[in-house]
């Protein structure tokens, strides 16, 4: 988990960018100091209040994404979520969206592997309205074949403008299919294209009764409002939407990874060449220990956080064989995490010789460890986001809900920066050692060629 979360690399629509800075973090300060309650159907609300203009976020999570499903049905969940401005009893196709922007705001939708979310950025006097129109949608969606038809195209047009014309991203979607054996990560957010042209408007119908419910649904208002006010609010929309039975859901989790695979892509469109290793690392919902993942964020930042780290410094400036180096630690999702590191070598430099430059890096790690000097910076860079994520007017919406849909509660976010300050130097080699160290990994290569190909 990162603050502001950082989306997740491949499995989210949207990201930010850590930001630097030194401010030190005080023990056992709130970020949000975030107000919260839970209607009597479960839906749980957050207020954030900020009152630095007069504006206000509204957000609805679903704790439902791409993840959740049926085997044959992928891209169910994002499609869905196209259709939840096709229209209600009550209000046309297309008229949520504009109504907003009539009133002057801003409205959109994601959809991950994890959950789904939908937020408005109005004006605070505006809140109410959004919020009955959000509510009505939540219990009253239409999802007509005459509607349903036409925007599949405008999925499967996504799908080739996201996914399928652009060589990077075929290349993630085949590396993942090749790193998760047993998770449904393993399948693309916006679904396989054979799967979504073969979607009926029942299978829609049957996702959205299964799991737009207010029980497995979190409100996040963030802005310029009294949290009261809002409770008042939620209680008159969303309260009076009956809750539903869920779903049994599988903890699905990754058996060891014992083997090297590389996964290469070739495409004339390609103009720079890449290679990423991608390891098992755990999750923060899924580890044993919950500090091996602020221990592997820690990590995360000293090996490629930004140009200061270990593997910019060295392979982009020192040595100056590479364009861009360094790694992620994606632990943010409901299902297992992964550690990766990645290098694009400069003109003339042979993949292999950056691939071999960023190994010898890893094996400096693991046989010297990190130093307290690079752990302390680290803290303090991350840290420092934490400082400066309330600033933002929707910054907080975002986060506290990406949070609470995978799993964290309110409290795990606002001391967050408080666990991250006590990652010690001996945590951060052990988990390097242990994940980074282990001989099970996965590597996709980018590169140009006349025949666009795909070997595993």
């Amino acid at each position: 988990m990162r603050l502001p979360f950082i989306a997740n690399l491949g499995k989210t629509i949207t990201a930010s960018m850590l930001l630097w800075g030194v401010t030190l973090w005080s023990a056992q300060a709130e970020i949000y100091d975030a107000k919260q309650m839970v209607l009597d159907n479960g839906m749980q609300v957050v207020v954030v209040e900020n009152h630095r203009a007069p504006v206000v976020t509204h957000m609805v999570w679903y704790r439902v994404g791409a993840m959740d499903e049926p085997p044959g049905k992928s891209g169910i969940a994002h499609f869905l979520e196209h259709l939840m401005f096709k229209g209600t009893d009550t209000v046309a196709p297309g008229e949520f969206s504009a109504t907003v922007a009539r009133n002057g705001g801003q409205d959109n939708a994601f959809t991950s592997q994890d959950y789904t979310a939908y937020f408005q950025s109005v004006a605070s006097d505006r809140l109410e309205m959004v919020m009955k129109l959000e509510s009505d949608r939540m219990a009253n969606l239409n999802i007509a074949e005459d509607q349903f038809v036409p925007e599949k195209q405008v999925v499967l047009e996504e799908r080739s403008m996201r996914t399928d014309n652009d060589p990077g991203s075929i290349l993630r979607e085949q590396a993942a299919s090749a790193f998760y054996r047993n998770h449904p990560y393993a399948v693309p957010i916006i679904g396989w294209r054979h799967e979504i042209e073969a979607l009926q408007v029942q299978d829609a119908v049957d996702f959205y009764n299964a799991y737009y419910t207010p029980n497995n649904a979190i409100l996040v208002v963030s802005g310029d409002v009294e949290a009261d006010a809002v409770f008042d609010l939620a209680k008159k929309y969303y309260g009076a939407i009956p809750s539903r039975a869920l779903p049994d859901r599988p903890d699905l989790r990754e058996p060891p990874l014992l083997v090297s695979s590389r996964v290469t892509y070739r495409d004339d469109r390609v103009r720079q060449p890449s290679l990423s290793i991608r390891k098992q690392a755990p999750s923060w919902v899924q580890a044993d220990n919950k500090a091996d993942a602020y221990a592997l964020e820690v990590l995360g930042q000293v090996l490629g956080g930004n140009s200061t780290s270990r593997l910019y410094r060295s392979l982009v400036i020192d040595q100056g064989i590479a364009i861009s180096a360094g790694s992620w630690y994606d632990g943010d999702g409901r299902g297992p995490g992964m550690m990766g590191l990645y290098v694009s070598p400069a003109q003339d430099v042979p993949l292999d010789k950056a691939e071999a430059a960023l190994r010898a890096q890893v094996d400096l790690v693991l046989k010297e460890g990190v130093t307290q000097d690079e752990v302390t910076r680290a803290i303090t860079r991350i840290q420092d986001s934490a400082a400066t994520a309330r600033d933002s007017l929707s910054g907080p919406a975002m986060n506290i809900g990406r949070a609470l849909s995978v799993g964290y509660s309110l409290d795990d976010v606002e001391t967050w920066p408080d666990k991250i300050g006590q990652v010690t130097v001996d945590q951060v080699n052990e988990v390097a050692r242990r994940v980074l160290g282990a001989p099970g990994e996965v590597v996709d290569i980018l590169l140009p060629k006349s025949d666009a190909e795909v070997t595993q």
